[in-house]
């Protein structure tokens, strides 16, 4: 073999090897891509008895949640001097079938009497990504309509779609109860 032609086959290889990588990078990205276009949505909802000024109030009483909340069994404010707002960090233990798992979401917003809306994620973001959105609805006569819901986006979402099903959406429903048993308790 000569050294041009060992060159020539060097060079092929290397161009395999790059072409390789160049289908798994793009089948990656694909997948990645599909996956977070492909989100799983839990939606639960509850009329509560009572006005809602005192929902958003249970809501948004962080300190309050192991005294009462099956799902969210832990919760505080870990930037921004403890204040809920836009932009705050959280610490959330948050229960189900699983066991308990902590999560570090950051507040998207937080419109009083409205809605409170955060977003988990295992970084850097596109693997495992929950939207999660409580709204509260005025159906007037002094009742609240609470919508709990989470929209998970990322590229382990597919293979967690039932377990979340089975797991998470339970939970919500009974953070829902809770929170309708616990604003009906208040004075």
């Amino acid at each position: 073999m000569t050294i041009a032609s060992s060159s020539r086959v060097r060079m092929s290889r290397r161009r395999r090897i790059a072409i390789i990588g160049g289908i798994v990078l793009a089948a990656l990205a694909g997948y990645v891509t599909w996956s977070n276009l492909r989100p799983v949505t839990l939606t639960s909802s509850i009329e509560i008895d009572a006005p809602v000024d005192k929902v958003w109030q249970v809501l948004t009483d962080l300190r309050a949640y192991p005294a009462w909340n099956p799902f969210v069994t832990s919760a505080e404010v870990t930037s921004d001097g403890g204040t809920l707002k836009e932009g705050a960090t959280l610490r959330n233990v948050m229960h189900d079938a699983t066991g308990d798992t902590t999560f570090t979401p950051t507040v998207l917003a937080v419109t009083p009497e409205r809605e409170l809306r955060w977003l988990g994620r295992i970084e850097p973001g596109l693997i495992f990504d929950g939207e999660h959105r409580f709204e509260l609805q005025s159906l007037g006569s002094g009742r609240t309509r609470l919508v709990q819901s989470e929209r998970f986006t990322g590229a382990l979402v597919p293979f967690m779609a039932s377990s979340l099903r089975a797991d998470t959406l339970p939970q919500f429903e009974a953070m829902n109860r809770a929170l309708a048993q616990r604003v009906t308790a208040l004075p």
